[in-house]
């Protein structure tokens, strides 16, 4: 049976990099997939970017008010339409799965559309996001995959100090800032916004004991 499965991580937990992992494992045994992200996310513009160095290209980009599951059968249709053309044995002329970067900019909407993507249209989709913003508050995205998904993975990656990292501080300008809108793209804005993973203990440390921003 198909799943939903959402790994989420603080930054650079290697997401992204588990994502172009997962969709090569898939293309290496002759199977079709789908990458898309929301559209919100401007950095690497069209393309998932993996701090490895890593890129490739989106299927699509996911805009705030759109239909997900709509889009997903346009773009299934697309690929199965040019499995045809090309006389493709039957295992790989259909999409096996669907892949997603960034899911926490996903509306919680757009979350039950991933979930009747994979009951009943029987496609897994694997999503891939952070859990919580800069304040430690959910992204409305992550919330509703917490909620909704199969299965559930947590990707580790360390603090400055050592400890596992949890947290996602903000930095402006290399200074850390703890109030603002919830979505800053990193490296893109005249400021400079950057991202630092932290655990709890650094957290506080840095925040002066706030943790809602």
């Amino acid at each position: 049976m198909a799943k939903l499965y959402f790994r989420y991580g603080a930054m650079n937990s290697g997401k992204s990099t588990a994502l172009l992992q997962a969709a090569y494992n898939y293309e290496e045994r002759g199977q079709r997939v789908l990458l898309a992200k929301p559209a919100i996310d401007t950095k690497g513009a069209g393309e998932v970017s993996s701090r490895l160095g890593m890129t490739r290209p989106v299927d699509f980009l996911i805009g705030p008010d759109a239909d997900l599951r709509a889009l997903f059968a346009e773009h299934r249709d697309r690929v199965r339409s040019a499995a045809a053309d090309e006389l493709l044995p039957e295992a790989s002329t259909d999409v096996a799965c669907l892949l997603i970067d960034e899911a926490q900019f996903l509306t919680r909407e757009q979350v039950d559309d991933l979930l009747r993507i994979v009951v009943l249209d029987g496609v897994p989709v694997l999503a891939y996001g952070i859990r919580t913003d800069f304040r430690t508050h959910a992204f409305p995205g992550s919330a509703r995959l917490m909620e909704l998904a199969h299965s559930l993975e947590e990707l580790k990656t360390i603090c400055r100090c050592g400890r596992k990292a949890l947290f996602n501080a903000r930095l402006v300008g290399g200074r850390f800032v703890f109030d603002g809108d919830q979505v800053a793209i990193d490296e893109l804005t005249p400021d400079r916004v950057t991202y630092e993973s932290m655990c709890a203990e650094c957290y506080l440390r840095e925040s002066g004991g706030r943790l809602d921003g």
